[in-house]
């Protein structure tokens, strides 16, 4: 419900805060005195349209911020989660709108869009008045109501699941076939290639390892000739090796004969062919290293080619050749399969749409048995409405062929004004006061199934007076025992069954002060005889019209 409502510099209200209680509140005030501006205000804060002209003359802004205490599992709370925005505690919606248009939405202190805002308020809040048609204008909540009312609402929600679950295993159907249609006309390509890939059969990292493999025989063919002439000089006829052991030899012999001149000598000699020993057998190792069998690098350079030839082929890079030889092998199996797969998704599809048939058929006939009970239950608040000429009827038509996620029904309200007239659709029929009779009669027989927490009647009494008024203020009573119900009105036998009244007037912003402002004021009980003796006498109340409006009250207390 609405808890609080705060208002600063819009139009003529410079600064106000109201406190709303459950039950049935009621606003009264001279016309003129600024009852609209609190309902435009209120749709500002909920996400209706902004407007420059709304800030206060002389200000470069206004803001209106609404209060909300609703349960946790309302569906504004889920909303709001589910894109994101923190929902602990009170329901906050800001909204400041700025004299240049623009303007800024916030719920709970973080700033939403102005979508996201309406969206949320419409959960919280429905606002009707004899001009007001969002309530009866949608055929989609007529049917939206009548399940409410007659208790559908999760058959409906399940029997959308039916249809999701329909539409899948359709989609999926359909797309299986496109590709079994595709393979078939592709099929002899798709062989083909499965076998050349196949025969090919490249695996994962292949083209690296050749690649690297072809560049090291490569680099061992070019430095093999030096390797090789290293050898043949290290070991062959020509070595020096045997030359230089003779000669160690010969001064090994003559180092005897003159000591201390040839040793040092010796050893740096000796030294050279160990060297030169350890020499040979590396170069040896490094040659043995470098011998290749040369039909191996032309293996791997034509296995490289036919590797990269088919990726040019397929239009492919080679690392995506096993990828793809597995994908066109799954198309083939698809292909072979298809028919037999395709079957079961038929099957699948039809199992499908016989569910959601079935349960489309049994909502359906609910919908009906409810639209008739539905059309009593208005019906039987029309004749104190003054409206026991009219008809009210929940038409319920079925198209198996058309359905959709909310089932195979259209469903419309339609009034027969008066006997003899045609019957047809409520928003084309009735006229502006017809209208908003109409709407708080349905919303009676709905109750608390089917509307917002909160309900707001701007004006629903224009034009009625006497019983009819009494009993339009009846229903706001009956109603407000299951939602919150706020009602500007001018009949004081509305105004006398109210919980909560608030006095709208208007004067100067402050003592001397040439601006006018807005005031509301919630009433104490010994003053409401006065306002509403006021609503009964008009300009001049008579002691007679106090005597009146202590009955009223009395009689309602």
């Amino acid at each position: 419900m609405l808890i609080q409502l705060s208002i600063r510099d819009i139009v003529l209200i410079e600064r106000l805060d109201l406190a709303f209680e459950t039950g049935l509140s009621v606003l009264t005030g001279e016309t003129g005195a600024g009852k609209s501006i609190l309902l435009d205000s209120l749709s500002l804060a909920l996400g209706g349209r902004g407007d420059g002209g709304l800030v206060r003359h002389g200000e470069e802004k206004g803001q209106v911020t609404a209060v909300f205490d609703v349960s946790g599992s309302h569906a504004a709370r889920r909303l709001l989660r589910d894109n994101g925005i923190d929902d602990d505690g009170d329901l906050i919606f800001r909204r400041v709108q700025s004299a240049d248009g623009r303007t800024r939405a916030s719920i709970n202190d973080q700033p939403v869009s102005v979508q996201l805002m309406r969206q949320a308020g419409q959960l919280l809040v429905e606002i009707h008045g004899q001009h007001d048609d969002r309530a009866l204008i949608d055929t989609d909540a007529h049917r939206t109501l009548l399940d409410a009312f007659a208790g559908l609402s999760d058959e409906a929600l399940q029997l959308s699941g039916l249809y999701r679950t329909w539409k899948d295993a359709e989609r999926a159907f359909r797309t299986h076939r496109a590709k079994v249609e595709a393979a078939a006309r592709e099929a002899d390509y798709i062989r083909a290639s499965v076998e050349e890939l196949e025969a090919l059969a490249p695996r994962d990292g292949e083209e690296d390892e050749l690649a690297e493999e072809r560049s090291r025989m490569q680099k061992a063919e070019r430095i093999a000739g030096d390797i090789s002439e290293a050898s043949e000089f290290l070991n062959g006829n020509a070595s020096p090796v045997p030359l230089i052991a003779s000669l160690v030899r010969r001064l090994e012999r003559k180092s005897h004969e003159a000591p201390g001149l040839l040793e040092e000598t010796v050893e740096l000699l000796d030294a050279a062919l160990n060297h030169l020993s350890n020499a040979q057998m590396e170069v040896e190792a490094a040659l043995r290293k470098t011998e290749f069998d040369p039909r191996e690098l032309e293996r791997v350079e034509e296995r490289l080619f036919a590797l990269r030839a088919a990726g040019r082929k397929y239009s492919v890079a080679v690392a995506d050749l096993p990828a793809l030889a597995e994908k066109m092998v799954a198309d083939l199996a698809d292909l072979d399969a298809g028919e037999e797969k395709l079957a079961e998704l038929e099957k699948l599809t039809a199992a499908a749409k016989a569910d959601y048939d079935q349960a489309a058929a049994a909502l359906s006939e609910k919908r009906r048995r409810g639209a008739e009970a539905l059309a009593d239950a208005v019906m039987a608040e029309l004749p104190a409405l003054k409206l026991e000429r009219a008809r009210f009827m929940v038409e319920v038509a079925t198209d198996p062929e058309t359905a959709t996620a909310e089932g195979i029904d259209t469903v419309e309200f339609h009034v027969q004004t008066n006997p003899g007239t045609r019957p047809g659709p409520i928003m084309k029929v009735a006229s502006g006061g017809e209208l908003s009779r109409f709407l708080l009669a349905l919303k009676v027989a709905l109750a608390d199934r089917g509307s917002a927490p909160t309900l707001v009647f701007d004006e629903i009494d224009t034009g009625v007076g006497g019983a009819v008024a009494d009993a339009i203020g009846q229903r706001l009573k009956r109603l407000s025992d299951k939602v919150q119900v706020l009602s500007v009105t001018h009949a004081p036998q509305v105004a006398a069954r109210a919980a909560t009244h608030l006095l709208i007037s208007k004067g100067p912003a402050a003592e001397g002060s040439e601006k006018i402002a807005t005031r509301v004021a919630t009433m104490a009980p010994e003053h409401r005889t006065e306002e509403i003796a006021r609503m009964l006498a008009g300009a001049s109340v008579t002691d007679e019209a106090r005597a009146a409006a202590k009955r009223l009250l009395a009689g309602n207390g």
